[in-house]
């Protein structure tokens, strides 16, 4: 299977070969610019949202309270200030907007909307993400620019996730209720809706009203196609039916690198990817601590990123370098094929098992699927037997989600979750180390229960104070790691990017992981 993951990815290389002709000049019109995504958004609403896809296109429409700029630093957005009050135990955070902010449809922003947007978010039957909002309890408005929200326990992840909420017409909404808004979606940002086709584009259209005139697009339309195939995406590009390209194919790095008339930004992508298992099912394997660690030194992760990812891949151990609690001693489990089959024989499987793996055929990241191929391969070498299953991104999402009905992830998920940017573990291990606990937010994508690591979990976001959160974290890695909870964790991937050198392209990072169009023109 490795060898077939190579083969693949060599004949890539050679197909892009063919395709080895010089960037020609867009055939686009001066006010208009058309990107290529891999991804299809699930949903247009900010409070349905599921996966860092969505934010690739809801990240264009919507604005939050704060937001990282491009040199990674949190910056005020539609918070014009705001300030922690109240006591260490019951914290406030005082919030007030900035004035003269209107939606695309041309209402005023004011605090009914944020309150809106809370009280969609804090319902789980609407919100995956429900936990977010759970220690607090209750939204005070003051006037339609402050409004204060009361925590009844301190929450140490609600400042790293850019004060969760999102600016949502609480008028424009009721009035034309959840299929309307489904259909024609209104937010703050720099980019209103024109019109979707799904599976083929979102267009949109610059807002000219928008509230920040220092950072805007100076383009009048931007096209937003969607082109999963790798092959298809490149050509697109290079025939110019297309301006810009994300997830420019791995095997194909070095080439658009070097190619006349383009520009290329590759950054980590604050996407984390692990290998998960069900390790909180009795009767699974993956409930023994050997079988995980015979996981984790079956999978050699530094190979699959040379020969399957091309080098465009940082490894990491759960956290990552530059995140809060980032620790440098903690390092890897190493690659033993012996090591790995001796802990499955004292798990008491001398032979292996069979077991279900479920494999992303999405390019949700690049070489996503060649990757998941790749570790069953590795796993298949120590007699761990895979069953392999591959799932389009919707069915992915939804196999890892607890909560619902059957049927429920019983074997080895490849998944991800991103730590965001400049990166930060605590949200991310609320939901995917944490206990499942129906109905109270923990553990929504979790297949994973250790009471030690959950009490840690929960000290963690009740931990406000940023020098005792990153201590608190390195605490938890040690033990998440020693004890392979939560699954392997194995790189964050390096995303190249691509769009033609007559173009002015800012690359934000947040919302949208480096996709979002805040800045972009025609050069003169």
């Amino acid at each position: 299977m490795m060898q077939r993951s190579v083969i693949v990815v060599r004949v890539l290389a050679a197909a892009l070969g063919l395709l080895a002709l010089n960037a020609t000049v867009s055939a686009q019109t001066r006010d208009t610019i058309v990107a290529a995504l891999a991804a299809e958004p699930s949903t247009l609403d900010p409070t349905r949202m599921v996966g860092g896809g969505d934010q690739y296109y809801i990240g264009q429409m919507y604005e939050q309270l704060v937001r990282y700029d491009p040199d990674l630093k949190m910056v005020n957005w539609l918070a014009e200030s705001w300030s922690i009050e109240g006591t260490p135990d019951k914290p406030i955070i005082d919030v007030h907007l900035r004035d003269g902010v209107r939606f695309h449809n041309g209402d005023p922003l004011t605090s009914a909307d944020f309150e809106f947007c809370y009280e969609r978010l804090r319902n789980p039957k609407i919100s995956p993400y429900s936990y977010t909002q759970a220690n607090i309890e209750k939204f005070e408005i003051i006037d339609d620019h402050h409004f204060k929200l009361h925590f009844k326990a301190p929450d140490g992840n609600y400042i790293p996730n850019a004060l969760q909420l999102w600016a949502i017409p609480k008028k424009y909404f009721e009035k034309v209720g959840e299929d309307g808004f489904a259909k024609a979606p209104v937010g703050t940002g720099p980019w209103k809706f024109v019109s979707r086709s799904i599976k083929e584009d979102l267009k949109l259209e610059a807002f000219e009203d928008y509230w920040n005139k220092d950072a805007r697009p100076k383009v009048k339309n931007l096209v937003l196609k969607v082109i999963p195939e790798d092959l298809t995406r490149v050509a697109a590009f290079k025939s110019g039916a297309v301006d810009w390209i994300d997830t420019v194919p791995l095997s194909a790095v070095g080439e658009f690198k070097k190619m006349p008339g383009v520009t290329t930004f590759s950054p980590v992508a604050n996407n984390n990817l692990y290998i998960d298992m069900a390790a909180d099912k009795p009767e699974s394997p993956f409930s023994k601590l050997k079988v995980r660690q015979a996981v984790a030194h079956a999978v050699d992760v530094d190979a699959i990123i040379k020969n399957v990812l091309f080098g465009q891949g940082q490894r990491y151990v759960e956290v990552g370098k530059g995140e809060t609690g980032y620790d440098p001693d903690l390092k890897p489990y190493p690659y033993e094929l012996k090591k790995a089959k001796q802990l499955l024989a004292e798990a008491g499987y001398p032979n292996g098992f069979e077991t279900p793996c479920y494999n992303l055929l999405t390019p949700r990241e690049p070489n996503v699927k060649e990757m998941g191929e790749a570790v069953f391969a590795y796993l298949g070498a120590v007699g761990i037997r895979c069953k392999v299953q591959g799932l389009e991104y919707s069915a992915w999402v939804a196999l890892a989600r607890r909560g619902h009905a059957p049927p429920e992830m019983d074997g080895l998920l490849p998944f991800m979750w991103g730590h965001g940017l400049p990166g930060d573990p605590a949200e991310p291990w609320t939901g995917m180390v944490h206990s499942f606990v129906p109905g109270k937010g923990f553990g929504v994508f979790s297949h994973t229960s250790d009471p030690k690591a959950d009490a840690m979990i929960e000290d963690l976001k009740n931990t406000m104070i940023p020098e005792n959160r990153a201590e608190l974290i390195k605490q938890i890695a040690r033990y998440k790691h020693a004890n392979v909870l939560g699954g392997v964790t194995t790189y964050r991937p390096i995303v190249t990017f691509a769009w033609r050198d007559n173009i002015a392209f800012r690359p934000w990072p947040w919302p949208g992981q480096w996709r979002a169009f805040q800045e972009v023109s025609f050069k003169k």
